[in-house]
């Protein structure tokens, strides 16, 4: 039996952290080009420092004759993210960083096994859903997200403009009979411009939003608050520190609480069964507890180059299961294609919807009416429910 009393922390950054900086660029990338065309072919990576951003990897149009041009509107498309991210400081503005663009043709012998619909790559995909919050997600990195996002919502709207784009948030929560009931300890540390001098003048300017975004009841007494723990973080971003696209995995997903596959999602196509698939998980993992069928459940699925159907289903509900795991193993592969192609109708995501998961989160946010999120739908119950 799981345990049902224990402190759990998850941790969540900006979009103005510089590996998140990387992701927003790569992620905006892969939708220029689906723009373009929706079986474009993405793999960019992006490296960020003082004043500079380096991207490179593989792309590819049905038309080569339209890449080179296409290739010209990569400088503005970063630039772009820079700019709506916030950075305007010294040693790393939207305006006057340098661009080093390295992407390329995508190699032919990784793109004949996609077009004959298999898997871009090997690799295990997990999926994730709880039912201890209304998104299906687990609390710690559900708030942690929350509290990020609301801070650059006041930020950007120039109500809070002490605030800079660079942040990083931790909660502590503490369970009982397995439900979060408190905060045990809150840790954030935000860029700030130079008027604010001190913790306290940070925490005086970002507790009334953590109390909106919070459960009220979650924060008490005993609460430990860690509000730039160091001191003064003037100087943030790539300047403070460099960021690369794909390092912040498990702030992408489930914040530890439950197994990652061995691929990032930014900057890589639908093709790509690191990202698509790994949203299938999501998606089959949280109708499935949707559906009554557990309350908790984790959910493999592994592939190989080239080849179409997943090698493997694996299914755990960590003993909260109101059927067997092979039933609801069987049930989902019945429920839905889960061939690289399947998975991408099914979802419908050739489209360019993922410069918008790049900060915050891929899961526990709501389906978009242009189709973002659509992993996050949970229109797949009563065809589970009819399956077991």
């Amino acid at each position: 039996m799981a345990r049902q009393n224990y402190l759990f922390t998850s941790e969540s950054v900006s979009e103005g952290h510089p590996d998140k900086v990387c992701d927003r660029i790569s992620d905006s990338i892969l939708d220029a080009f689906l723009h373009e065309e929706a079986n474009a072919r993405v793999a960019c990576e992006t490296f960020a420092t003082t004043n500079c951003v380096v991207v490179g990897g593989e792309v590819g149009l049905s038309d080569r004759s339209r890449l080179a041009d296409f290739m010209g509107r990569i400088d503005g498309i970063v630039r772009d993210c820079v700019r709506d991210i916030g950075y305007e400081q010294d040693e790393f503005h939207w305006n006057t960083l340098q661009l080093h663009n390295m992407l390329h043709l995508q190699s032919a012998h990784i793109a004949q096994g996609v077009d004959r619909d298999g898997a871009g790559d090997q690799g295990i995909m997990f999926g994730y859903a709880v039912d201890e919050t209304p998104e299906l997600m687990p609390a710690p990195i559900l708030y942690a997200h929350a509290i990020l996002k609301r801070l650059a919502e006041v930020r950007k709207s120039g109500i809070e403009k002490t605030l800079g784009p660079d942040a990083k948030s931790q909660l502590t929560l503490r369970y009982e009979g397995g439900k979060p009931v408190e905060v045990t300890q809150l840790v954030l540390s935000t860029q700030h411009s130079d008027e604010a001098q001190t913790s306290d003048d940070i925490r005086a300017i970002v507790e009334p939003y953590i109390r909106e975004v919070l459960p009220k009841q979650w924060l008490t007494e005993q609460t430990e608050w860690h509000v730039n723990p160091t001191g003064t973080f003037v100087i943030g971003g790539p300047d403070g520190d460099a960021g690369l696209t794909g390092r912040k995995i498990i702030v992408d997903t489930y914040g530890g609480a439950a197994p990652h596959g061995g691929g990032a999602f930014s900057g890589k196509d639908p093709t790509k069964v690191d990202r698509s698939a790994a949203y299938a998980a999501r998606y089959l993992a949280k109708n499935v507890v949707a559906a009554g069928l557990a309350r908790r459940c984790t959910l493999q699925v592994s592939y190989a180059i080239g080849v179409a159907k997943p090698l493997s289903i694996y299914v755990d509900t960590h003993g909260t299961g109101q059927v067997p795991e092979s039933v609801i193993e069987k049930a989902v592969a019945e429920c839905m294609d889960l061939t690289p192609r399947g998975i991408r109708e099914h979802l419908d995501l050739n489209k360019p919807i993922y410069a918008r998961t790049a900060a915050y989160g891929h899961f526990g946010r709501a389906p978009e009416a242009d189709g973002g999120f659509s992993w996050e739908r949970t229109d797949l119950v009563s065809a589970l429910k009819k399956a077991v």
